[in-house]
């Protein structure tokens, strides 16, 4: 059985309803009650490792050695604390986000489309069993939108109910239904021995084509901060609870200004506190000028920690949500006489309580002066950076390097890929373990990947030669319903909102836009 002949029969089992299919799936496995498939860091670089003194100030480890796999950033237990990883400051195991989760897959457990919590990075891999079969849309705001509108289409009646549905990763259905509402989808296999990266915002999905176990963890760059504040905003209008504190991570960051040294991924940081600063002290004022009272200088709050965001934060963010839209209040709240544990962020203070506004106040743990300081001197460390990118510039074209064109080996730098045989010949070529393998595996595949299917009008009334399909049928959408605590999963196939004519679509190449 081909991966192709086990992709047609999954759609045809999901758009044809032909029978129902039960399967096992043993998703979001904690790693930390039943092991990680990676060895544990010794060297404090992972949530659940260890540092031990001894071996923190040792050279690198050489590559293909024991202690190489437990402290390369290619370990799922590592990369998340990594050097350029924001989440590096969250010092909390929030499994799935910095503590990885495993996957115990068999025949067709299907995970079901859905974007990272908070938009975050994330990366897969397969450590043993059958290839799995992944689709995904770029992280685009007009695709993700497009998607979610393809949904609404297909699921209208029972988004009315759920308004959060995809949230809740239980809905599947073919891609070829996205890309008939315009959204573009990739596939790719993904073998045993490989990752797969997922970017912000990006919708994706998938099934196992046989028993299988992967492993899987979040990580954010610092180019991911502008998602994240889309996520924040998009929680917001679900009254959703964010994983951790948005403002909080950000607001840490801008502690940690030495770790900022690229201007562009530094304006992406000032940008953000100023949109979330800016707000703050507006609002401030007009809830001030309403008649919400000032108690800053009666009532003596804890000062907002930036180190890190440890435990101890976490559990303080926890009590300060907001009533109405589950936002962490961070930089103040707004709370009323009427209750002692109710508190709402400044845009939902009118929806807190019915009494006068003569009985609420404003509680006050970022004062106006702490926020300014810290937009400053995220400014002036931008501008620094730019300043020292100028004249690292303008050095280097003014200094000729005469030696440059001697010293040049095109092979170094070469994929082996990309050299021709009589190159491979006459070169001596270090290829990394595997590398011949996965060069087979993928010889075919296109950089960027191919779309799955390309809706095509013309064959509305033909079937495809190896299945007899009907000239006319209704798309059909799977539900995944959690069987907990068997870990089954049932592919209950239920009939959307709309009805569309359509049959088997052949593969046709479409690229990933640059933007995925």
């Amino acid at each position: 059985m081909t991966p192709e002949n086990l992709e047609r029969d999954y759609w045809d089992l999901v758009e044809l309803n032909s029978h129902q299919v039960t399967v096992e799936y043993g998703n979001d496995i904690d790693t930390t009650e039943y092991w990680s498939g990676f060895p544990l860091s010794e060297r404090g670089r992972s949530m659940n490792g260890t540092k031990k003194e001894e071996k923190v100030n040792l050279p690198e480890p050489e590559f293909g050695s024991e202690d190489y796999y437990k402290e390369t950033g290619w370990n799922l237990n590592n990369i998340p604390c990594c050097q350029d990883s924001i989440l590096r400051h969250v010092k909390i195991g929030i499994n799935g986000i910095n503590v990885p989760w495993l996957y115990f897959g068999c025949l067709f457990s299907t995970f079901c489309w859905h974007n990272e919590d908070n938009y975050l990075y994330s990366i897969n891999y397969h450590h043993k069993g059958a290839p799995k079969q992944w689709y995904g849309v770029p992280g685009t705001r007009k695709d993700a939108e497009g998607l979610e509108k393809v949904f609404k289409n297909y699921l209208s009646m029972k988004m009315r109910d759920v308004p959060d549905l995809l949230h809740h990763i239980t809905t599947m259905f073919s891609p070829r239904l996205l890309q008939q509402g315009g959204v573009p989808v990739c596939k790719v296999i993904q073998y045993p021995g490989e990752y797969v990266v997922t970017f912000p915002r990006s919708f994706h999905g998938g099934f196992s084509m046989g028993p299988g176990i992967g492993e899987a963890v979040n990580f954010a760059t610092h180019n991911w901060i502008s998602f994240g504040a889309d996520a924040s905003e998009r929680y917001r209008s679900f009254a959703r609870a964010s994983v951790f504190s948005h403002d909080r991570l950000t607001s840490t960051m801008a502690n940690h200004l030495s770790e900022q040294t690229n201007s562009s991924t530094c304006e992406h940081l000032l940008k953000e506190l100023y949109r979330v600063i800016d707000e703050e002290l507006k609002l401030r004022q007009k809830l001030i000028e309403s008649g919400v009272r000032d108690v800053s200088a009666d009532i003596n709050l804890p000062k907002n920690r930036l180190d890190q965001l440890d435990e101890e934060s976490a559990d303080y963010d926890d009590k300060r949500l907001c009533h109405s839209c589950k936002h962490v209040c961070f930089f103040s709240a707004v709370a009323c006489h009427c209750s002692q544990s109710k508190v709402s962020c400044l845009r939902h203070s009118h929806y807190l309580c019915r009494c006068p506004v003569n009985k609420k106040y404003i509680l006050i743990w970022s004062t106006e002066n702490e926020m300014k300081n810290i937009l400053e001197a995220t400014r002036q460390h931008c501008e620094n950076l730019k300043r020292n990118e100028e004249l690292t510039k303008s050095e280097k074209m003014t200094t000729p390097n005469n030696n440059a064109l001697q010293n040049y080996q095109p092979l170094e730098n070469t994929p082996s890929y990309y050299v021709s045989n009589d190159q491979q010949n006459n070169h001596e070529m270090t290829r990394a373990p595997g590398a011949l393998r996965d060069l087979k595996l993928h010889q075919y595949d296109d950089i960027p990947c191919r779309a799955i299917t390309k809706f095509d009008a013309h064959t509305t009334n033909s079937a495809s030669p190896n299945h007899s399909v009907p000239s006319t049928t209704t798309p059909n959408i799977v539900e995944v319903i959690d069987e907990s605590p068997a870990k089954k999963i049932k592919l209950s196939v239920n009939a959307p909102a709309t009805t569309n004519t359509h049959s088997h679509a052949s593969i046709m190449p479409h690229s990933i836009p640059r933007g995925y």
